[in-house]
């Protein structure tokens, strides 16, 4: 069964932002946020919501989940597009934030990530591999009045 190429990607944070970053699993050194593709009915929202419960042993309802109602369409990468069907080259990624509290504790999904770390939005700007990841830690900091 093909990928649908409709994605989450969700920036979990603190306030003072500090920004949790995951290891992939399949792509030693690919850093990331949390991320995902639809599964049959669901929206957007119902992905980011199942993805960080997936990835980080968190419940997003328990905390502030904004949906940004913002996205970005991308090539995806040439090693992953087997997992789509094969006229699908683009995936559209929906971006949300989750606010927590503080830097928490995961617990990872060891067949997607190796390791994680909480690091400033910067820091993390400069450490994801993808570009969509990158502008949404911008508009992260935009969101608080700050450049990248």
């Amino acid at each position: 069964m093909f990928k649908t190429p409709i994605s989450a990607l969700v920036l979990i944070h603190t306030d003072d932002l500090q920004v949790l970053i995951m290891e992939r699993a399949d792509k030693p050194g690919y850093w990331q946020s949390v991320t995902g593709s639809l599964e049959q009915a669901e929206t957007p929202l119902q992905t980011a919501i199942r993805e960080v419960q997936e990835e980080t042993g968190l419940d997003a309802r328990n905390y502030e989940l904004q949906d940004w109602h913002e996205s970005n369409v991308y090539e995806i990468y040439p090693h992953w597009r087997h997992r789509y069907a094969p006229e699908v080259t683009h995936n559209t990624e929906h971006l949300f934030g989750l606010l927590l509290p503080e830097p928490l504790p995961i617990k990872m999904a060891p067949d997607e990530h190796v390791q994680y770390e909480w690091v400033d939005w910067r820091e993390a700007a400069k450490r994801v591999f993808s570009w969509t990841n990158v502008d949404a830690l911008s508009k992260l900091g935009e969101r608080h009045g700050l450049k990248l």
